[in-house]
């Protein structure tokens, strides 16, 4: 065969063959586009919103409000799902070993960063295993009792408490929660001796505070409120450096006998570790821009929340901090779950 009739063989090959090729290159990379989430498309299909407390508490309330505005703003479902369990560190575990496409996202609260002094077995590390977006909110607890328990304040309370140490119950929504931390750190700080009644979740804690089954709870503002302002419970402190807003006649536990006292609670929302940069980018510019509307400043305001939006990298530093700090504390304090 003579070497132009190759040639001409050759290009003809190539000119059959070519757009195939490149039509196929093309289809590959809108495939991996898609199946990772990342660019103007995202997001493709629903995405889960995964939150490690049972419904009806501010963790929830936070979701649902996100997941509400991301679904208006970004064309498709942000659908809640409650996966309780182990004072809230079930749900990170899930996420953990999600797909990291950007169609599962987990809502931590400040409890998040307890786990890994809490649990020296966790199947995650809680800064290597996700991808911070942003913060969401800091919101205060709220100090509860029953209306039959003699107290009327934070000082009172102490003081009946000394009279009679572990007599009186403090219920929580799980064990290594956020509330059961913050009513371990007001009896180390206080003096006290309380005893640890532990629920599923923080609704069901109420629930028994009401029926006079528990003495106080350490309870969100937005769980506590109407029960409060009906008389079914009484308010005696919250735990913010500074008064809430929402509940300005309620003095912080720190000016009422506990000089220093502060367990503020936080809500962020993570993804799993190798969620594409792109992805992260749209939820947190999204996220940022939500917590600044309105309707949803009064409704995270309505918990005592200060509404936040950070950058992932200014997540990621109080994070880790947090972690150290909460390390430190529960050494001193003793706690140990497993």
């Amino acid at each position: 065969m003579k070497p132009y009739v190759f040639l001409t063989i050759r290009t003809i090959l190539l000119t059959l063959l070519l757009p195939s090729a490149a039509a196929q290159s093309q289809a590959t990379r809108s495939e991996q586009s898609a199946a990772s989430g990342s660019g103007d498309s995202y997001p493709t299909k629903p995405v889960r919103v995964i939150v490690g407390l049972a419904p009806g508490g501010g963790a929830d309330m936070v979701a649902r409000t996100v997941a509400q505005k991301l679904s208006q703003s970004l064309g498709q479902s942000f659908v809640v799902e409650n996966r309780p369990g182990a004072g809230g560190s079930i749900a990170p575990a899930y996420v953990a070993n999600s797909s990291p496409d950007g169609y599962t996202l987990l809502l931590v609260v400040s409890g998040f960063s307890a786990y890994p002094a809490l649990y020296s077995n966790l199947p995650y590390d809680p800064i290597k295993s996700f991808a911070p977006i942003t913060l969401v909110s800091y919101a205060p607890f709220m100090l509860v009792v029953h209306p039959s328990l003699p107290v009327k304040s934070v000082r009172e309370l102490i003081a009946l408490a000394k009279t009679k140490p572990g007599a009186l119950d403090v219920g929580s929504s799980g064990t290594g929660g956020s509330g059961h931390l913050a009513g371990e750190l007001f009896q180390n700080m206080a003096g006290i001796k309380l005893t640890h009644i532990p629920y599923k979740s923080s609704g069901q804690s109420l629930v028994d505070l009401v029926a006079g089954n528990v003495d106080l709870v350490f309870s969100s503002i937005l769980s506590s409120l109407n029960l409060v302002k009906s008389g079914r419970l009484r308010a005696v402190g919250v735990t913010s450096a500074k008064r809430s807003p929402i509940m300005s006649d309620t003095p912080t536990i720190s000016e009422s006998g506990v000089p220093g006292y502060e367990a503020t609670n936080w809500y962020g929302v993570v993804a799993p570790a190798g969620t594409p940069s792109a992805t992260l980018g749209k939820l947190n510019a999204e996220i940022v821009n939500l917590v600044k509307i309105p309707d949803v400043a009064s409704r995270l305001a309505a918990e005592g929340g200060e509404p936040v939006g950070s950058t992932p990298e200014q997540f990621t530093r109080q994070l880790i901090a947090e972690i150290v700090r909460n390390r430190k504390m529960i050494k001193e304090l003793g706690i140990h779950l497993d």
